[in-house]
Parts: C-alpha cells; sequence; structure tokens
C-alpha cells in the first residue's frame, strides 16, 4: 500500500485508514454526518494527495489534449481549468478529469488516483501520432482541498493573492504560506467552496501544520467517508460507480461537457446517442419513505419492473433524507416516482433534479 506525505498526521489524529485506489486513507476521524456539516458550515480539509497529476507539454499538446478530452479545449485560457472526460474509441469514460491549463503550451490533468497507470497508458498510446512531452508529476504532489464557506478566510491568510478575485475553475500560482509556486486553485468537489493546493511533496506537512496552527479558525481533518457524502448531495458522479468504461458522457448527463464538433475519441458513437437518445440515463432521486439507498440496489417502475440500478446512494446529513443516483432504461422513465429495493422492501422515491441541495 502507499501512503500520502501526511499519513503519520492522519494517525496522529487517530483517522481510520482503509485502503483507497491502493493507498492508506483516512476515512474519518470522527462520525462522517459530524464532519460532513463541518464542511457546509465552516472549514475543513481533506489529503487527497493520492490524485494522480500528468503534464502535457509542446508545440503540438493542445491537439494531443483536445483529441483526448470531451470538451473544447481551445475555450480554455491560461489560468483556467475545466471539467472534462477522456473517452474511449466506443465513447466509454476512461477517466473523469480536471484539465489545467498553465501555459500556452503547457497543460496539467487532475486524473482519479486509481486510474493513474490507466490514463498514463492510455494517454501516451495516443502520443504516437502528436509526439508531445509528457511528464507522470502523481509521486511529486501533495494534493490539500480546504472546503467550505469559512476555507477562502483561511487560506486568505497566507497569501498576498486577493482570492476573492479568483473565479470558479480558475487558480493561480503563487506563494502561500510562505511556500514559492504553489497552485492555488477553485474548483471543489464538495459544492461549499473552497480552494485546492498543489504541493511539492517536502512541503506538505509545512503547510498542513500551518493550517492548523492559524489562530480563530476551528479547522477539522475531514476523511474521505465525508467527501463522498458531500459529492452526492452535490450529484457529482464517483468514477467506477456512477461513471466508467462502459457509460458514455451523454447517458451519464455530461453533456455539457461534451463537444462532439471537437471530433475527440469516440465521439461518433456520442453523437448518436445525442440525436437519437441513449438506452438509459443517470437521474437523481430522493427517498420519500425514511430508508437509505446503497450503490447495487434495484430499481424499479410502479408496476414492479425492473429499470434500473443505483449508482451512489447516501443519507443526506442536510435533507434528513436518502438520496441517490440511478441509471435508469430511458424508455421506461415515464413516472417521476420510482421503487427502490432496499432489503426485501420497494422504498417508494421521486426523481429530482440535482444538486439535491
Amino acid at each position: 500500500m502507499k501512503k500520502t506525505v501526511l499519513f503519520d498526521r492522519h494517525e496522529k489524529l487517530n483517522a481510520k485508514i482503509v485502503d483507497f485506489a491502493g493507498f492508506l486513507m483516512p476515512v474519518s476521524y470522527s462520525s462522517v454526518n459530524e464532519e460532513h456539516l463541518h464542511v457546509r458550515n465552516n472549514v475543513g480539509v481533506f489529503d487527497v494527495s493520492h490524485m494522480g497529476e500528468i503534464e502535457i507539454s509542446g508545440s503540438n499538446s493542445f491537439n494531443l489534449v483536445q483529441y483526448l478530452c470531451s470538451n473544447d479545449i481551445s475555450k480554455l485560457k491560461i489560468g483556467k481549468a475545466q471539467y472534462n472526460c477522456l473517452t474511449n474509441d466506443k465513447g466509454g469514460i476512461i477517466d473523469d478529469l480536471i484539465v489545467y491549463r498553465v501555459e500556452s503550451e503547457k497543460y496539467l490533468l487532475i486524473v482519479n488516483a486509481s486510474n493513474i497507470l490507466k490514463d498514463w497508458e492510455w494517454i501516451n498510446k495516443q502520443n504516437i501520432k502528436f509526439n508531445s512531452l509528457i511528464v507522470n508529476l502523481s509521486d511529486k504532489l501533495s494534493l490539500l482541498a480546504v472546503q467550505g464557506p469559512k476555507a477562502q478566510a483561511l487560506c486568505q491568510k497566507f497569501t498576498s493573492e486577493d482570492l476573492s478575485l479568483l473565479p470558479n475553475y480558475s487558480f493561480i500560482i503563487s506563494s502561500f504560506a510562505g511556500i514559492e509556486n504553489i497552485i492555488i486553485s477553485k474548483t471543489g468537489y464538495t459544492g461549499s467552496g473552497g480552494f485546492e493546493l498543489y504541493i511539492p511533496n517536502k512541503n506538505a506537512i509545512d503547510i498542513w501544520d500551518a493550517l492548523f496552527n492559524c489562530k480563530g479558525f476551528d479547522l477539522k481533518p475531514i476523511g474521505l467517508a465525508a467527501r463522498d457524502t458531500l459529492r452526492i448531495e452535490m450529484g457529482y458522479c464517483l468514477y467506477g460507480n456512477d461513471i466508467d468504461e462502459e457509460t458514455s458522457p451523454e447517458e451519464a448527463n455530461l453533456r455539457w461537457i461534451t463537444k462532439v464538433d471537437t471530433s475527440f475519441i469516440g465521439h461518433e458513437i456520442i453523437d448518436k446517442q445525442i440525436k437519437k437518445g441513449s438506452k438509459r440515463k443517470l437521474i437523481g432521486f430522493k427517498l420519500i419513505e425514511k430508508s437509505i439507498p446503497r450503490s447495487g440496489y434495484e430499481v424499479f417502475d410502479i408496476n414492479s419492473k425492473l429499470i434500473g440500478k443505483v449508482t451512489s446512494g447516501t443519507f443526506s446529513p442536510v435533507l434528513k433524507k436518502g438520496i441517490g443516483l440511478a441509471y435508469l432504461d430511458s424508455v421506461n422513465i415515464k413516472d417521476d416516482l420510482i421503487y427502490i429495493k432496499i432489503r426485501n422492501n420497494l422504498s417508494k422515491a421521486e426523481i429530482v433534479k440535482t444538486p439535491f441541495i
């Protein structure tokens, strides 16, 4: 198992450690509900250093990234970030990622921890046509996500940059806590605002300690379990649950990051789905009855016909209700009411738009 640079800090905080994507990661420090609500109402910090970072540069880097990604990279200006999908020849999602344009001919791709090797091999395979320089920085960088409504006030203590001027999906490279060349970005995966700090491994402990030693803030460490419940409340997809190589961006309601006119890999198949409709759709649902949905639970219609499966589910600490995401056969979505099979009971739920809060 791999460990992040901050592993000893997590142990000292008595975190519950689990194996996640080949890393020993903190899943919780207290209760998931407590950590979740602390991020919604205050400020928390996640160690997400297991995430991958792949740099692509060179005179042909734009053409390679445009070919790889579902979104339109030509719209991405220096200092901006863009949510994206890497797609395969069948229109399936190899990974979802965030692309940063660092310089005119340099891009940084932030990929999921479980997909680093797969993405690396896929990108290099496609690069035969483009001859760009590709560097895997995943083992050299740590990543902290400082999230919550008080994240800006906390982070502002450590930089002379005016963070209030940083729009969503933007970033700067500046000094943070006296350490130069830190990427400070504003993308977020919790829906509560905040910043991501990309830090050389040698400086990660110093910045972690500086954040926790800052007076006047009730900063708490937050584990991956609360990160999951937070993202479900926002209706955000998790790779391996809600999206994978067998699901397309169109099926996953990601048409907004799918620009077929850029001719990315697999665009022809996705274009057909957009024009003719897909066989299934990812929907959000909210339980009417008191229960908790989980990944893998079957979904039925009012006539007890099997029409889909839950991909993500939880009890929302904010709504105090069971919520989740599920793929349904699009031809059978004729009613806003569905039924989730939980143990031996069919629990009534309604289809709702995301985010849930």
